[in-house]
């Protein structure tokens, strides 16, 4: 498992990249290794798993150390887990893959399923699935595993998020009975839905004021001309242009539901513009349904939002660490390559986790460091922390790194070495 994770975390970007590392023998010194597997064996490893629950002890085993991490961290930390829940389709021009299937979307491939904690972007539970399986299936399986992960590991709350495909009616009055789990997923917007948020009065309705992106720190800068837009309404196009968005709010029983819950509207005015003249208004309805009875409607509107972060999560699983490379021949091979190389992403979290923050002025500077690490592009953090020169030293019997140059995250590298030996030793 850490032959692929370390292969990652070394600018590997498949199997094969396993024979340029075997035969260095700077790497192999760096691990305290004589040889590691070579790419054949790697894979054969991959496919020695015959059952799904032979994946599913490995992902368990994963976050066993990954409960040891969370355990180390400041007790607002566990406030509480946002659970994300997501599928994506992972395609493969292979023709001999076992189980791939072709997706909603016309592509050959498998369509895996993410469950993801947001607080710190760590993969929790990848499920391999058919290229032509729903979105949502085996979600809330997945996610009741998450709940009990999390609150084992002395989470206070849970919250529950997904899009309009993870909803399932059936699963929401078993999780609203649990007084620590809250839910916030998409609803369709029915035209049943719809009809009754039409029939809303104008009182019901609240602005929805979304927060700045950032703060200024000198002055705002003008706004450059918008040159696809120009273009647009030059050529006579029809424009869409967001003016504002409302937010109301109504009971709503689903019918496989033995109680009603709130459902949130979101209400969007779109401008309809064709060269430049504005022809008619358009709006635009986003149903929520949640257990929450007390959040205001405007900020449970940001929470549902703030779900596609997720997304950055499954760019990165798929190109940062190439987890869904699918490098071998059938469905459960490639699931396990996905969990052992999505590994690597996991480590980049943990480090940043377990980095030590001492009190004093530099504080809060060492925890904006550990809140960089842990949302910082995969690549990048290679390229900042591991791909350092270095020179390998054998010598009266220790292995002594002697770095060769200086980034800025130098500093915090050594001192979570510093930090970590003393703990190994304790």
């Amino acid at each position: 498992m850490l032959n692929i994770a370390y292969n990652i975390l070394c600018d590997g970007d498949c199997l094969q990249d396993l024979e340029r590392l075997r035969n260095d023998e700077a790497y192999l010194d760096a691990l305290g290794a004589q040889r590691i597997p070579d790419p054949t064996t790697a894979g054969d490893f991959c496919r020695r798993f015959e059952s799904a629950d032979q994946v599913i002890g490995l992902m368990e085993s994963i976050n066993s150390v990954r409960a040891r991490v969370w355990k180390e961290q400041p007790e607002e930390f566990f406030d509480q887990a946002v659970i994300d829940a997501d599928g994506t389709i992972a395609p493969t021009g292979g023709e001999c893959k076992q189980g791939m299937d072709i997706s909603y979307n016309g592509q050959w491939g498998y369509h895996p399923l993410v469950v993801s904690l947001a607080n710190t972007r760590e993969p929790l539970y990848l499920v391999n699935r058919p290229g032509n399986r729903p979105s949502h299936e085996d979600a809330a399986e997945y996610l009741d595993r998450t709940i009990v992960l999390v609150r084992e590991a002395g989470f206070k709350s849970i919250l529950l998020r997904g899009d309009t495909d993870f909803t399932q009616t059936g699963h929401l009055d078993r999780w609203d009975n649990q007084p620590d789990v809250g839910f916030l997923f998409g609803v369709d917007a029915m035209a049943m839905l719809k009809l009754r948020a039409e029939s809303l009065g104008k009182s019901e309705w609240k602005e929805l004021i979304r927060p700045a992106g950032y703060e200024v720190v000198t002055k705002e800068r003008a706004r450059p001309v918008n040159a696809k837009e120009q273009v647009v309404a030059d050529r006579g196009f029809e424009n869409m242009k967001l003016r504002r968005e409302h937010v109301a709010e109504i009971e709503y029983q689903p019918g496989k539901c033995d109680r009603p819950y709130r459902l949130i509207i979101c209400r969007k005015t779109i401008d309809v513009e064709v060269g430049g003249d504005k022809l008619w208004d358009e709006y635009r309805y986003f149903f929520y349904i949640t257990n929450d009875r007390v959040t205001p409607a405007e900020e449970l509107v940001l929470q549902a939002n703030g779900r596609c972060d997720q997304e950055n999560l499954i760019e990165q699983l798929k190109n940062g660490v190439s987890a869904m490379k699918l490098p071998v021949d059938n469905l459960l091979s490639n699931w396990a390559y996905m969990v052992m190389a999505s590994l690597a992403w996991s480590l980049k979290a943990w480090w940043g986790l377990m980095l030590p923050v001492e009190k004093g002025r530099w504080s809060e500077r060492r925890q904006q460091e550990k809140r960089e690490i842990v949302r910082m592009e995969f690549k990048r953090f290679v390229g900042s922390v591991i791909r350092l020169p270095c020179q390998i030293i054998k010598s009266g019997r220790r292995l002594v790194y002697r770095l060769l140059t200086y980034n800025l995250w130098q500093p915090a590298l050594l001192r979570g070495v510093a930090a970590w030996r003393t703990t190994a030793r304790c």
